[in-house]
């Protein structure tokens, strides 16, 4: 299975968690790593390019983190140009029908943070429902989020064990 993953971080230096999983994924078998802002630091995304990425994979995989209970713009901006009427959805658009689609998430809180009665009010799995309505939209198969929450709070060698927790669930059969 050929796994397609799009790291979106405005700032993929200066974050331990996102720059560790991206770099940890570049050496699976199978994996693509396609770092958004390195690709299009202007913010001009070539359709084209990335829909060909998307039909030569099996697996999507969105990794970035919370940003307002959403991703970062470019990953926003990635999806209304690439995700197209007639390609991505619609009656004639079936491209991405079949394929499987996953979210590497990190957040700054908690998980505690992230319930009713929590500091956010609402559970990752609620801010996330987009996510799984864009997936139904485009006929992928929604797989389990992989998380990492408290970000701030980690050392680096848990910041390792996830990034070997993340390539084993992209990697495994669902």
């Amino acid at each position: 299975m050929k796994t397609l993953v799009i790291a979106a971080h405005p700032n993929m230096e200066g974050s331990l968690v996102n720059k560790t999983w991206m770099n940890r994924l570049r050496d699976e078998e199978d994996v693509t790593v396609h770092e958004l802002y390195a690709a299009y630091p202007d913010g001009n995304i070539d359709m084209e390019r990335e829909q060909e990425l998307l039909l030569a994979h099996d697996r999507i995989v969105f990794q970035f983190p919370l940003y307002w209970y959403s991703s970062p713009a470019l990953l926003k901006e990635w999806q209304d140009v690439v995700l197209t009427y007639g390609w991505a959805y619609g009656a004639e658009g079936t491209k991405l029908h079949g394929k499987e689609f996953m979210l590497a998430i990190s957040t700054g809180g908690p998980e505690e943070a992230y319930q009713a009665g929590g500091y956010n009010n609402y559970s990752l799995s609620e801010l996330l429902k987009p996510f799984q309505a864009t997936a139904n939209l485009t006929g992928m198969r929604y797989l389990p989020v992989f998380k990492i929450q408290g970000v701030r709070m980690l050392n680096e060698a848990q910041v390792k064990e996830s990034a070997e927790a993340l390539a084993a669930q992209i990697k495994a059969q669902f």
